[in-house]
């Protein structure tokens, strides 16, 4: 009840809020991502689902507990040669077979796993990294979009209960104009925040599984159409359900014994279903938040870009209306008044920006088309 208690607690975290001054691939990026991780960190702590992280057996009437105890914290290993070696002859599963005694080269080809000692902390490491492009913005953005757009997304209302508050946003706005750019700016930045985070959180797992994780993906894909009597599971190889681990002990005279305990690691079977879902989940996120940098450069480098995603977000207003706008403002009024869009009612949005246009095309006439020169404001950058 407990687990089911905490991941049903991660279900809030992905709800959407009224005021939301994120794209939809932030928003992936730092819900869904951490949900994904935190969940996965939650799951493979489950003790009453899995059983023990670990049990060995070994001869001689060793102590059970001793054993697991001795091969969590010390590592087990699995011996390379013998993943791909026909089981019950040679292996007795992949992986495992005989270690010997002295044979230094066999010892050589021993492929140590201690990465089961971390996944849990790993992974909440991984969400904390996820979220961190949000909390960086939360601090940059101070809440404007929430103070400006709070109370206007009803679907019902009175007009003089909203008349106020279109007002505001309208004298904020002519009396701020060309003055939000650093608010776009900062915001894109914490997008490109996020795409370098996911590649190099890419690199990161890659080195924490020792090199395997880049290629794990297409080998499971590959693994899954090939002919049942030759495959090879390339999950079982990167994480095994079988391991070895050396236990030395002094024996009753004095001499030192050696004893090869076999382990099995239940939580792989979930470990490998966990890291094979980040691996796709990753590479999609990559991909969303590289073609989102490449629309963040189309959108500031062609302003004739920025009036024509406004109307394809709401064909209530007249292109001219938002062509209008935007010549007379630079790209950070555009994107306060674009993310605006997103957060209150379309028919208050339309009226906002009726009046806006003609606010600012008649401040443009009034003052020799560079006003409110003088004007302060939080936010205060060039023109772009």
């Amino acid at each position: 009840m407990s687990l089911i208690k905490y991941v049903g607690g991660l279900k809030s975290f992905l709800e959407k809020k009224e005021i939301e001054s994120e794209s939809s691939i932030f928003q992936l990026h730092y819900k869904f991502s951490v949900v994904l991780l935190l969940g996965s960190s939650i799951l493979l702590t489950a003790a009453e689902l899995f059983g023990n992280p670990i049990d060995c057996i070994v001869g001689k009437n060793l102590p059970n507990h001793v054993i697991n105890t001795y091969c969590w914290i010390k590592s087990t290993f699995t011996i390379q040669d013998y993943h791909y070696r026909e089981y019950g002859q040679m292996a007795v599963q992949p992986g495992v077979g005989p270690a010997g005694h002295s044979n230094e080269e066999l010892e050589a080809k021993w492929r140590y796993h201690n990465y089961y000692q971390w996944v849990v902390f790993f992974l909440f490491f991984q969400a904390s990294l996820c979220y961190f492009p949000k909390f960086l913005w939360n601090i940059s953005e101070g809440g404007l979009m929430n103070s400006i757009a709070n109370g206007l997304k009803r679907g019902l209302f009175k007009e003089e209960e909203v008349a106020p508050r279109k007002k505001i946003i309208i004298e904020y706005i002519v009396k701020h104009i060309k003055m939000h750019n650093s608010y776009v700016f900062k915001y894109w930045f914490c997008e490109l925040v996020c795409f370098f985070n996911i590649i190099g959180q890419l690199f990161l797992i890659n080195s924490f599984l020792g090199g395997e994780f880049f290629s794990y993906g297409p080998k499971v894909v590959e693994f899954s159409n090939m002919d049942q009597e030759v495959r090879v599971d390339p999950m079982i190889y990167v994480f095994p359900r079988m391991t070895k681990c050396i236990f030395h002990k002094f024996g009753s005279s004095g001499s030192i014994e050696r004893h090869d305990a076999f382990c099995i690691l239940p939580l792989n079977i979930l470990n490998e279903k966990v890291f094979i879902a980040i691996w796709f989940w990753f590479i999609i996120l990559a991909s969303l938040l590289g073609a989102l940098l490449l629309y963040r450069i189309a959108l500031l480098t062609m302003p004739g870009l920025r009036p024509r995603v406004m109307f394809k977000h709401n064909r209530a207003i007249a292109i001219e209306t938002l062509e209008a706008f935007v010549n007379k403002t630079s790209i950070g009024d555009w994107w306060l008044v674009y993310v605006l869009s997103t957060n209150i009612d379309p028919l208050i949005y339309r009226d906002i920006m009726n009046r806006l246009a003609k606010e600012i095309e008649t401040a443009s006439s009034n003052s020799g088309n560079n006003p409110y020169s003088g004007s302060s404001a939080p936010y205060s950058s060039s023109s772009v």
